[in-house]
């Protein structure tokens, strides 16, 4: 009877530390009895090369901070069938009061986050010394709540010999000299007439924000923009004359065939497709894959995004925040923060992403125009952020409906679908105000 009661109780404990699947311990030493536990929260699948280098440093933590009796477990909750669910995991740990010490989240969240009381305001636990070691930080009504795990811009990767079978001389495009829409519309066309699908401008990548990420500067570049300096106001600036020429553009590429929405996730990477708009996270995988297309660095380049009125590229990315949560005593979490974000950890991040260390003693030494040079210089001169509002979900999710939507639109219709779609964002954000 005992032995059947023991047995009982062992099968509890271990059910209990299965569930939910989510938890995995850090490694290293430390965590005795009366350790301290935080916990951290990332936005990728553990397997990932981005979730394996935030778990390394994670375990790195764990045995340097042994010595103070800190154990930290991570968790990742990977955003790979979209966005709703990492956020409507935040939300329940809001309302459970169980946030994590620690999360990562989207850039342009920040004011979201913070209004809503995800994030901890952490301005004054920074000295002036360490806040000017990051290119950028978070910031919302001037109180900082988050630290860029690395910053981003985004381009054409492109295929050189398609280029060169179409004849397409890309030889003067700089991010100083950047080409036109026009003129990248004139290059579709000649990929176009070699037979393969000119370019995958990623109309189908609506799940989480990629789409949003990747497509929000041709609103920029056409001279639009999405709302006010206020953040909540829509009405006139989603839906501005300049707005929609930048729509337009879009939907002349989708009406053209230039590009479509069921492109592959491989057929850039296969010699199918002569561009591909991704950012710096593409470049391991040109560098380490697919060599049958692409052998070397010399097969392959990347373009900066066409301008119209102006020259407007993709930034901002993932961070971290330190969670509004119940534990009183933020010095623990903070020296995890900084670990995170020192000029180690975050060469070793970015090492396994491609992106730029937003630590800016980390010292890359990009040879000049370079994809990474490319990508560096376009955050420093067209780098336009995406819109600053506490509505930001909501723009995201409007504009997202807008992109997936374009295949269903002809030119005619164009105005009054974009009308509608300002006055289904202003609705929202009105419910903010």
């Amino acid at each position: 009877m005992k032995k059947s009661i023991a047995l009982l109780l062992l099968s509890t404990i271990l059910l209990a530390g299965c569930a939910g699947g989510t938890d995995e311990g850090g490694g290293g030493e430390g965590g005795g009895s009366g350790a301290v536990k935080l916990k951290i929260r990332f936005h990728v699948d553990s397997s990932s090369a981005e979730g394996i280098a935030y778990k390394k440093v994670v375990d790195k933590f764990n045995v340097d901070y042994a010595s103070e009796n800190i154990k930290v477990t991570t968790a990742f909750v990977a955003r790979s069938a979209g966005d709703s669910q990492y956020e409507a995991q935040l939300s329940t740990d809001m309302q459970e009061g169980t946030l994590p010490d620690i999360f990562t989240f989207d850039a342009p969240n920040c004011a979201a986050y913070a209004q809503t009381g995800y994030l901890y305001d952490f301005t004054n636990d920074l000295t002036a010394a360490e806040k000017d070691k990051f290119i950028t930080l978070n910031s919302y009504n001037g109180k900082i709540y988050g630290i860029p795990i690395q910053e981003s811009s985004a381009g054409f990767y492109y295929n050189k010999n398609l280029f060169a079978q179409a004849g397409i001389d890309v030889s003067g495009i700089t991010v100083d000299n950047p080409w036109t829409f026009s003129e990248f519309k004139t290059a579709c066309a000649k990929l176009a007439n070699i037979g393969v699908t000119p370019v995958d401008m990623r109309m189908d990548a609506t799940k989480d924000e990629t789409a949003t990420y990747l497509l929000y500067p041709f609103i920029y570049a056409a001279g639009g923009s999405f709302v006010d300096s206020t953040g909540l106001v829509a009405q006139g600036y989603f839906n501005s004359d300049a707005s929609k020429r930048g729509y337009q553009f879009l939907l002349d590429l989708v009406k053209a065939n230039y590009t479509n929405y069921g492109i592959g996730s491989t057929d850039f990477f296969t010699g199918q497709v002569g561009m591909y708009l991704s950012s710096g996270w593409t470049i391991p995988d040109l560098d380490n894959k697919y060599k049958t297309t692409f052998p070397d660095r010399n097969s392959w380049g990347l373009l900066p995004y066409p301008k119209d009125q102006i020259a407007a590229s993709a930034n901002g990315s993932w961070s971290f925040g330190i969670g509004n949560n119940s534990r009183k005593d933020k010095e623990p979490v903070l020296k995890l923060l900084k670990y995170l974000t020192n000029a180690q950890s975050s060469e070793a991040i970015t090492n396994a992403t491609g992106m730029i260390p937003a630590n800016k003693e980390v010292n890359k030494n990009y040879e000049p125009n370079s994809p990474e040079d490319v990508l560096l210089q376009q955050l420093s001169k067209t780098g336009i952020n995406r819109p600053a509002t506490v509505g930001y979900p909501q723009f995201s999710n409007v504009f997202k409906a807008v992109i997936s939507d374009l295949r269903n639109i002809d030119n005619a219709g164009l105005s009054s679908f974009i009308d509608n779609k300002a006055l289904q964002l202003q609705n929202e954000l009105d419910k903010i105000k």
